[in-house]
């Protein structure tokens, strides 16, 4: 399987069609037809369903085409870092992260190295902790600031002082919202929308003790963004991180605090016994002298 190849695959996945993917790469259509028949030969499967107006995918497809788009980000990386020159610190750093408070510490510290590496640009995107450990082990992430518990064996980690609180995210105008803290039994009954990792929502049924069966669980969700939309419309009460929430603008919804306290810890880890690029290893350097003052 040729990289060439692969990108050919995915420009035909994203035009749905052999003839404009074939315009678009700047080669004939009965080219990149064989190309793909090549590539349906070596692996013995059937990559597309090809219709009168458009072509589609077969499980097969499906499967390839998220693995090339992984293969290609890894590709388009490790170019990157190739190209990178010794003498000076430039190149991009992928850090996924939490929606969690410990952010505002990472933030500082990305502010902090950009003033002394002002070359160094940063993709960040947001994602739970199990995406964000399985992109590190994969190559696709440098970098991940993850809620506790997660499986890093495997990595080498700083963990974060800060405290990661649970809340209550509800409407404004809920009978709940009078309250000053929310204990579990106020809970029961109630629509919730509870966090989709397995081992937090162990953490969330030890809080919940006994009343844990008694409840609605009605949504999981990823994201506090996500579930806030959830809340905002009515749909539920959100278990959530307080994360940054006090700097998000709310309208509409506010939270309160879990009763008896509930709180969590996070990390920043990477891959251990791994060539980093000279920006990725400057920006941990940076880390741990910032967090060990």
């Amino acid at each position: 399987m040729e990289i060439r190849t692969l990108k050919y695959f995915i420009a035909v996945v994203r035009t749905e069609s052999i003839t404009k993917a074939a315009e678009e790469l700047h080669i004939t259509q009965p080219t990149l037809s064989r190309q793909l028949s090549q590539l349906e030969e070596e692996y013995g499967v059937k990559l597309f369903e090809r219709g009168s107006r458009k072509i589609t995918l077969t499980n097969d497809g499906v499967l390839l085409n998220r693995r090339a788009e992984e293969i290609l980000q890894l590709v388009n990386k490790t170019e990157k870092e190739l190209n990178t020159q010794e003498t000076l610190v430039d190149g991009e750093i992928l850090i996924g992260c939490g929606e969690l408070a410990s952010m505002q510490t990472v933030s500082e510290l990305i502010g902090s190295f950009g003033d002394k590496h002002p070359l160094v640009s940063f993709d960040i995107y947001t994602g739970n902790a199990d995406h964000i450990r399985n992109n590190i082990e994969s190559g696709l992430t440098d970098i991940g600031l993850m809620l506790e518990p997660i499986d890093i064996n495997r990595f080498d980690f700083i963990r974060l002082k800060q405290q990661e609180k649970w809340v209550v995210l509800m409407r404004k105008d809920s009978p709940l919202a009078e309250k000053a803290e929310i204990s579990p039994k106020d809970l029961v009954g109630l629509p919730l929308c509870l966090v989709r990792r397995p081992s937090v929502k162990n953490e969330l049924a030890s809080w919940f003790g006994k009343s844990y069966g008694s409840l609605n669980i009605r949504f999981t969700s990823n994201l506090t963004t996500n579930a806030a939309n959830l809340v905002k419309n009515g749909l539920a009460y959100a278990l959530v991180l307080e994360g940054l929430l006090p700097d998000m603008c709310m309208r509409d919804i506010c939270y309160r605090p879990l009763s008896p306290l509930l709180t969590a810890t996070s990390v920043l880890a990477w891959k251990r016994d791994t060539p980093q690029s000279i920006a990725v290893s400057r920006f941990i350097d940076h880390v741990r002298t910032g967090l060990s003052d």
